[in-house]
Parts: structure tokens; C-alpha cells; sequence
């Protein structure tokens, strides 16, 4: 385990020390349901890639050997941080900066970053993916992908093929991506057992995050949202005639609805009309119209899409993170 120290006082080792005997251990949604709600954020920021967050545990998904710079961001003044990884290597690039370096062989590696004054902390859940060229064919390891478009999407960045794939197992699946979400939230729904094979952005989950906080505001209490459908794989997607450039398949869509009262698989009735349909759906709609025109949340402009109920399940709302404004309904 590699610790990096910008300040080297004697209270300062005891603290770091201490720190270094706490087990590392990818964070995991607790059971039971809690009564509140909490955003969970720390009171600073972590930045990597492009990607800015307070959340207390957030994820990042990267290649074998790939480095990802980690930045600490604070209001206090002369902030001291301490960075804890429980593998892969580590290098510091300023007091506030550090490079991780991913092991070569996939699965999920846990980073925290603490900040002393406050002793608050944030683990970053790393994906170490397996590289799309280990696709042989259609599949990995038995897993059915499908053929992804050869041609981006009129030539988008967002549609070009997806640089890897997280692999899902029983033992990661209930590691959080996000304070409120799970891997396995996202899974696709084609048959097949273990190993299962994903893509996931981040944008996505920090989009979600602020939607279900905007919920929990506005007095529409759940815990998380209900994923109807996350990733699809372009054989999934295929078989169940969806377009040939479904966000889903990037890893940057998701449809959902809120289940908390009762739980029973369906949208509840959030305007107590005595009816579950699309006014329920749109409600929902409008929660993330609010939080999109605010100037930080540029970066998450996406598709919007309201469905109302059929044979096969209740009314939903497709969100997702495309770059650009799109607006539907069924």
C-alpha cells in the first residue's frame, strides 16, 4: 500500500499511520432500507479525467496499465490530503495531485483520498476493464457482445466503440458505483451466467445522483432509483429491435422509475391520483429538466424520454448523457 504525505510532521505520520491500518476494501451498498435520505458528499472534490465529485464513493474505468491523475479540490485553506491505494502504483505530482497507475490484470481496485482536517474521505471504486480487442468475435469468455457499428454515430466521440469492458462477478457485483447505485443495477438482462461483461460511464451516475437528490427534495422519498434498463449489448439490443445506436449500448443511457411505496416493480404514484400512467412518468421528466439547465450540469445534457405503461411493464423515463439535448415521448 503506497501513502503519499505532502506535510511530514510527527502528528501528521501518527494520523497517516493510523490510516494505513484500516482495511481498504471496495465499498458496498449496505442492507435494509434507511429512513432519510442522504446525498452523501464529502467537503471537498475529487477530479479525474473530465469528471468533477463530492460523492463519498464514486467509479472510474480504465484499462490495464492505463494511468489515471487524481486531483483533490478543497475551499479550506493549505488542505492536507493523504491517498490510500490498495494496489497499482502510485506517484505523487503535486500536494494535491497523484497518478495511479493500473494493475495489468482486471478487477476492481479501491483508491481513498482523505483530507487530515476534516478527516473526510472518498473512495474512488476503480474498474480495471478487459481491452475491446479481447473480443474474439462476438464474445468474451462465452459472453455474447454482439458487433458494435463500425462508424460512430455521425461521427461522434460518444458513439465510437467502447475502449473495454468491466467484467461482473458475484464478488463485485454489489460494489457501489455510486453513493445510491450499484454494478449490477446496470447489468444487461440477456440470459448467461458469470462472468457478465458491461459498459458504464460516470457521467451517467453523478446525472443520477443529482436526480434522485432533486427527488428526495421535492418530497418524492426513495433510496434509488429502479433501473429497468441499464447496459445492452448489441446482441441484447438486437433482439429486442431497439435502434442500431441506442445509448444503452455505450454505456451512457438508462431507464427508470421510482418503486418505493409499495415496492412492487412499478412506477408508485407520485401524484396520488389513484392511477399509475405517464403524469407519474412526467413528473419525474420535469425533476430532470431542473437540475439540467443549471450551468454545472453542461457536461450532463442527454436524452430525455417519457413512456407510459403497456403489457410488459409500468411507465418509465428513459436519461442519459449523449452531449446534446434530445426530448421524446411515446
Amino acid at each position: 500500500m503506497e501513502v503519499l504525505i505532502q506535510k511530514k510532521s510527527a502528528l501528521l505520520r501518527m494520523k497517516i499511520l493510523f490510516l494505513m491500518m484500516l482495511s481498504l476494501i471496495p465499498q458496498k451498498a449496505e442492507a435494509g432500507h434507511h429512513s432519510g435520505f442522504s446525498s452523501k458528499k464529502a467537503s471537498f472534490s475529487v477530479k479525474f479525467k473530465d469528471i468533477v465529485s463530492c460523492y463519498k464513493v464514486i467509479s472510474a474505468y480504465v484499462l490495464p496499465g492505463e494511468t489515471l491523475r487524481v486531483e483533490a479540490e478543497s475551499e479550506e485553506e493549505d488542505p492536507l490530503f493523504v491517498l490510500q491505494a490498495a494496489a497499482g502504483a502510485v506517484e505523487e505530482v503535486g500536494t494535491t495531485h497523484w497518478e495511479w497507475k493500473a494493475p495489468a490484470e482486471t478487477g476492481v481496485y479501491p483508491i481513498e483520498i482523505r483530507q487530515i482536517q476534516s478527516d473526510q474521505s472518498i473512495t474512488l471504486n476503480i474498474f480495471v476493464m478487459i481491452p475491446f480487442n479481447q473480443l474474439k468475435g462476438e464474445y468474451i469468455n462465452g459472453y455474447h457482445i454482439g458487433a458494435y457499428p463500425s462508424v460512430p454515430l455521425r461521427l461522434l466521440p460518444n458513439y465510437q466503440r467502447p475502449k473495454g469492458f468491466i467484467e461482473v462477478t458475484r464478488d463485485n457485483e454489489d460494489t457501489l458505483v455510486s453513493p445510491h447505485y450499484t454494478l449490477m443495477q446496470f447489468l444487461c438482462k440477456q440470459e448467461g451466467g458469470y462472468p457478465k461483461y458491461m459498459v458504464l460511464q460516470e457521467k451517467l451516475l453523478l446525472k443520477l445522483e443529482l436526480l434522485l437528490e432533486k427527488a428526495n427534495e421535492k418530497g418524492y422519498q426513495c433510496d434509488t432509483f429502479q433501473v429497468m434498463s441499464g447496459y445492452r449489448t448489441p446482441y441484447y439490443n438486437r433482439s429486442i429491435g431497439n435502434v442500431r445506436y441506442s445509448c444503452h449500448l455505450w454505456g451512457m443511457a438508462t431507464d427508470i422509475f421510482i418503486d418505493e411505496n409499495p415496492r412492487d416493480g412499478v412506477m408508485d404514484d407520485l401524484n396520488h391520483d389513484g392511477r399509475i400512467n405517464r403524469a407519474d412518468a412526467a413528473i419525474l421528466c420535469n425533476l430532470v429538466d431542473e437540475i439540467c439547465p443549471e450551468p454545472i450540469q453542461a457536461s450532463f445534457l442527454g436524452g430525455l424520454g417519457i413512456y407510459r405503461a403497456s403489457t410488459n411493464h409500468g411507465p418509465f423515463v428513459h436519461v442519459d448523457v449523449r452531449g446534446t439535448l434530445a426530448r421524446w415521448t411515446d
